[in-house]
């Protein structure tokens, strides 16, 4: 005689979040982040960070800091000493001149400016190289605070190549093996 064999099914349990609802769950956090987030950034909640463009506090940055309630702007202050360093990205940036003066390379032609003028770096194909200058005559820096958009730059395939570190950044690393 045979054997019956009898398996025992199991309930489907959850399953893993379908992408309808991850969209729904990640709206949900947006809309709220847009209601409780802070509208107010003080200087001393943020640092100053050396990178290899130069020295540079992030006041908003979608990927470094989740508690504002604006979240798709890239906002950040830069102190230039002499010279940063040298990139190019497809533009799309606006920078206003804070204090002091300089001059920004835009495809090798000068641009000079000055404490509350505002730069313009177009969106181009192929990007634009620049590099920015203080022209400080009494040897203090010149700082100016960026603007771009997370969708600009996501969406019109923006790159990003270092072409000339930051002296600051070379300096930093430096010390760093040094240790």
């Amino acid at each position: 005689m045979r054997e019956r064999v009898r398996q025992r099914e199991r309930e489907r349990g959850p399953g893993p979040r379908a992408g309808y609802e991850l969209c729904f769950e990640r709206r949900q956090t947006f809309v709220e982040r847009q209601y409780q987030g802070k509208v107010v950034v003080w200087p001393h909640e943020r640092e100053w960070d050396v990178s290899r463009q130069g020295k540079i506090m992030w006041f908003l940055h979608p990927g470094a800091y989740k508690d504002t309630c604006l979240q798709d702007w890239y906002v950040f202050v830069q102190e230039i000493p002499k010279v940063s360093g040298k990139h190019r990205h497809q533009g799309g940036l606006v920078i206003f001149a804070l204090e002091g003066e300089g001059t920004t390379t835009m495809d090798e032609v000068p641009h000079h400016w000055e404490a509350g003028d505002l730069l313009i770096l177009p969106v181009k194909e192929g990007g634009v190289v620049h590099q920015h200058f203080n022209r400080r005559q009494d040897g203090q820096s010149s700082f100016w605070l960026a603007f771009i958009n997370d969708f600009i730059w996501d969406h019109v395939g923006s790159e990003m190549e270092q072409l000339e570190l930051s002296p600051l950044w070379l300096e930093q690393q430096g010390e760093a093996r040094g240790r």
